[in-house]
Parts: structure tokens; sequence; C-alpha cells
């Protein structure tokens, strides 16, 4: 394991004084273990989202605070941080239970999330603001500019194509909450007239029903039915 947090932090550019953190920052709940990622995750949340939003504010001068908004929530929502980990191949170093890692904890797109910001989390405390600002900037540098427009959100997208067609509006409802207190995972269903349920998962209410309605979203452009 050693080794690999050696590869690691090369990719990453930095070789940590505290390796502890390191540890903590990839060890999942399910190993029992009496730290885990989960308290650098929170940290790490507000550090990447300072980072990406300085970086949007300077590339686009011209536009208003929603739509400024509506970049970074796509810029640091779920699917995208999970990619960020796959590029640094985390998921090799993640600890897990070994229930967990054999249901296929690893490639789990909300742990990877997850484990990213946690990443994030440890560096700034291990090395500082500087070092996150440049590994950031590495990593989304050349995607900021990937939406020409401003994302509409996929919850706002849907309300607008079933008032198009002159369906009730999509209803959210909880179906499943898990996890600590301090680190709910709230599961979420949409319901449309005429379509199947789907369910999404998130760290609260409102990330849930957005990632909900990004999978219906993704539903309707597999039929071509948007």
């Amino acid at each position: 394991m050693a080794e690999n947090f050696t590869q690691l932090q090369t990719r990453i550019g930095h070789t940590f004084s505290n390796p502890e953190l390191l540890k903590i920052a990839l060890t999942h709940s399910s190993t029992g273990a009496n730290e885990n990622y989960e308290r650098l995750e929170f940290l790490g949340d507000r550090v990447l989202g300072l980072v990406v939003a300085e970086m949007l504010y300077a590339r686009f001068p011209k536009e208003k605070e929603g739509d400024l908004a509506r970049r970074l929530a796509a810029l640091v929502q779920g699917s995208f941080l999970a990619k960020r980990s796959v590029d640094l191949e985390l998921g090799q170093y993640i600890a897990f239970s070994e229930g967990e890692a054999h249901a296929g904890g690893a490639e789990n797109e909300h742990i990877l999330a997850d484990v990213f910001e946690s990443l994030i989390g440890a560096l700034y405390l291990d090395a500082g603001f500087e070092k996150c600002q440049t590994l950031i900037h590495e990593l989304w540098n050349d995607k900021l500019e990937v939406m020409k427009e401003p994302p509409l959100h996929p919850k706002t997208r849907i309300q607008e194509w079933a008032q198009s067609l002159g369906l009730a509006l999509p209803a959210y409802e909880i179906v499943e909450q898990s996890g600590p207190d301090h680190a709910p995972v709230f599961k979420v269903a949409i319901n449309v007239t005429g379509y199947d349920s789907m369910t999404a998962e998130g760290k609260s209410r409102q990330i849930a029903e957005k990632e909900a309605a990004r999978v219906f979203l993704k539903m309707l452009e597999e039929k071509g039915a948007i």
C-alpha cells in the first residue's frame, strides 16, 4: 500500500508530510476504522467549490451570478468528480471492508466523488490552499469551456420538457435515507406521468433530486424523446 501511495503522491504532485492524512482520506467507513474520509470530504467540498468558483469568475467576466452558479453546479456534481477520481485512479487506493470491496465500492460513482473531495481536504491540511489550487487547476482548466452556454439545472430542463408536452410537473419523493446523522445519504425517486420512476442518491435531498432528474434526462435522451 505504501508503494501505491507513493505513486499517487507523484500523480498529484505532493508528498504528504503527514501520511496519516492521506490514509484517512482513502479509508471508507465500512472498514470500521476510528477515522474515515467523511470529515475530510466535508472540508474538501468547500475548498473545491471555492477554487472552481474563482476559476469561473476569472474565465467568464461578463456572465451573471446565476449563469456562473449553474456552471459551478455542473463542474462539482458527483458524476463529474467521479471522473476526476478515475483520472487519478483513486479507486485502487481506497480501503474497504471485504463486503464493500466485493460489492464494487471502487467503481461506485458516489464513493469516488466523495473520496476525491476527501483527498482535496487532506491536501489542504497538509500543504495549504495553493497546492489545492494547483491540482484543481490542472484537472479542471481544460474543462471550464466544454459547456458553451451555462447549463440549465436538470430539474428545470425536465419541468420545461413536461410543460411543453402538457404533462403534470415531475414529482420527487424520498424513498430511503441512510448513513449517520452528520453524513446522511438520501435516495429520491422522480415520478413523471407515463414514465417509469427513476431513483438516485445524494448527500442532501436537493442533490439527490438533481441526480434523479439527471438520470431521467439521460433516459429521455437515449430514447430520443428530448
